[in-house]
């Protein structure tokens, strides 16, 4: 089985990679979020991979870090949750974001993923709400989401402030997060938040 691979970044597709490694081009499909954090081609880039054996094909699935990993393992032993799936609730919640819909029993923002409709998203919650507190949200820490510090806290508050439930406000604040980065400004996040509530 392939764990990881580093090599040369050949191409990037939709929904995947190919990466050259001495000279044998390998297709990794990756969420968005992966995609978005690989170096330009053709930079030299490491990928943690699951492999998966079928009987027509075998297929490499690529991962930024080991958080994300871990719950692309998760949600695949989910009936109705084939990689592709998988990657598209990685693609729409960073693995903080999906640990935070997971608690709060947010089917809506599940069903935000391409592939996951209301019934998929209620067996999701069923089958992960005691399992998704051990996942691992940041790379390398395991354990339910930290408390949002500094400025992440200030936009949570505000968000409250305007009527939003904490619940709802946790996940699109994660999201963009994870999107602009945690020292964006206060009013960005906010704007962006309230952008994500509203879509």
């Amino acid at each position: 089985m392939i764990a990881r691979l580093a090599g040369r970044l050949a191409a990037l597709e939709d929904g995947a990679c190919i990466l050259d490694v001495n000279g044998v081009g390998y297709l990794v499909h990756a969420s968005s979020r992966t995609l978005a954090v690989l170096p330009a081609a053709p930079a030299i880039a490491t990928l943690l991979v699951e492999t998966q054996v079928r009987e027509d094909a075998i297929l490499l699935y690529g991962f930024a870090d080991a958080a994300e990993r871990d719950w692309f393992r998760l949600l695949t032993t989910v009936q109705g949750v084939g990689g592709k799936v998988a990657l598209g609730l990685l693609s729409a919640l960073a693995p903080e974001a999906l640990a935070a819909a997971i608690r709060a029993g947010d089917r809506a923002g599940l069903t935000r993923a391409p592939g996951v409709g209301p019934r998929l998203a209620a067996r999701l919650l069923t089958e992960l709400r005691e399992k998704a507190g051990a996942m691992p949200v940041t790379p390398g820490v395991a354990g339910p989401a930290a408390a949002p510090a500094g400025p992440a806290e200030d936009a949570l508050s505000a968000l409250v402030n305007l009527g939003y439930r904490r619940a709802e406000a946790e996940p699109a604040l994660a999201r963009v997060l994870a999107r602009l980065g945690a020292e964006a400004p206060l009013g960005t996040v906010i704007r962006d938040s309230l952008r994500e509530l509203a879509g």
